[in-house]
């Protein structure tokens, strides 16, 4: 498991895992046992347990700290065969983290994981309330309201004219190798070029500082956090180019047409994965109550997955009429803009300077990670 990919370990983005507190032999742990300890479920009252094992009436009771079984039917009348939950940190997930969802999405909405140390909510209702609802605490993300408070106002054509410059400069420099890696060599210079050119600090200066984890001083908090933007764009390039017929018909459409594109990729494989919160109230949720105080793990890529929500919701579909996602909220934020423009003039540039850009002949984007998650390369060639 790479860095990136361990719980405590976060990214410079605004869904890094804050630390879990303390093992479950700690005091801290011994604090929470009535209520919540290593694997607690409901209990009569409602509220959650954490020895429990859940009974054929649906309601929890405890023999063991690492099991729960689930009734006949799961809470939306689906057979289960599991009496364990899953981890989305189990082996094999950082490849496909989206059996597990399935698994918990159906089948235990509201779990304890000890490798998380933390509350597992995965269903889309769940998780979209739990980023919004002021009673989950320690953290937001770029677009959700503490961002009308601590951002100005962005001219937004000046933010275009940066981008689209940005983003041909890097396109022009690749255009002639027979092969390059859009992850190393464009969507890991991109966000960081169109900050540095928005704030006015010189390009080498920025890569610098962007490094070295101080761009959030100089371009803002949610600006300056580049990672989530790097993997988001990567995804988006990786989804577009997979189909040729695809990036064709994007290469000249109209912006609206691209941002659907874009926000169809950020719900099929979010760069985020999992987001963490704290409960400052006891809060009934997936089925049950977890208590005050408690962390909470948000599971974005199984909520942007749901069926309750999307329908066919494996698929990638830029045309879809039943759009969302979760990466970022629905606020006024630069951040966003700033994602959302990064997207377009990025495909607009590659294809303008590489009008027969295609993958590498036999490769296949693979994206891999647990907490963020995008393609680690993607191989291109310019042309025939």
């Amino acid at each position: 498991m790479s860095d990136e990919s361990k719980p405590g370990i976060g990214t410079d983005g605004w869904a890094g895992l804050p630390p879990m507190g303390p093992a479950p032999s700690s005091r801290a742990h011994a604090r929470t046992t009535a209520a919540a300890p290593t694997a607690g479920r409901v209990r009569a009252d409602g509220r959650v347990r954490a020895d429990g094992r859940v009974r054929a009436d649906g309601r929890v009771r405890g023999e063991g700290p690492s099991s729960v079984e689930r009734p006949p039917g799961s809470p939306a009348g689906r057979p289960t065969s599991r009496t364990v939950a899953p981890s989305p940190l189990d082996p094999g997930a950082t490849r496909d983290p989206y059996r597990v969802h399935r698994v918990l999405r159906e089948e235990f909405p509201l779990t304890y994981d000890p490798l998380l140390r933390a509350w597992v909510l995965s269903r889309f209702a769940d998780v979209a309330t739990a980023l919004t609802d002021a009673r989950f605490t320690h953290g937001h993300r770029p677009g959700d309201p503490p961002c009308a408070r601590t951002h100005v106002d962005v001219d937004e054509d000046e933010l275009r004219s940066v981008t689209a410059r940005t983003a041909h400069v890097l396109a022009r420099r690749i255009a002639e190798r027979p092969q390059a890696d859009l992850v190393a060599d464009f969507c890991r210079w991109l966000p960081a070029g169109t900050v540095a050119a928005a704030v006015g600090v010189p390009y080498r200066d920025m890569m610098r500082l962007v490094r070295g984890r101080a761009a959030s001083a100089l371009a803002g908090q949610c600006t300056g956090q580049i990672s989530v933007r790097e993997k988001a764009l990567a995804s988006f390039l990786a989804d577009v180019l997979v189909e040729p017929e695809r990036a064709a018909a994007l290469h000249d459409a109209p912006s609206e047409e691209i941002a659907r594109a874009w926000t169809e990729s950020l719900r099929h494989d979010p760069p985020v994965q999992i987001a963490v919160r704290r409960t400052a109230a006891d809060v009934r949720v997936g089925g049950g109550t977890i208590p005050a105080g408690e962390p909470v793990a948000l599971l974005i890529g199984a909520a942007c997955r749901d069926p309750e929500r999307f329908r066919d919701p494996d698929r990638y579909d830029p045309r879809r009429d039943d759009p969302g996602q979760l990466t970022y909220g629905s606020g006024v934020c630069p951040a966003v803009l700033l994602a959302r423009l990064e997207a377009e003039y990025a495909l607009r540039a590659l294809l303008d300077a590489m009008p027969r850009l295609r993958l590498a002949h036999g490769f296949r984007p693979e994206r891999t990670g647990l907490i963020t998650r995008a393609p680690r390369s993607l191989l291109v060639q310019p042309g025939d």
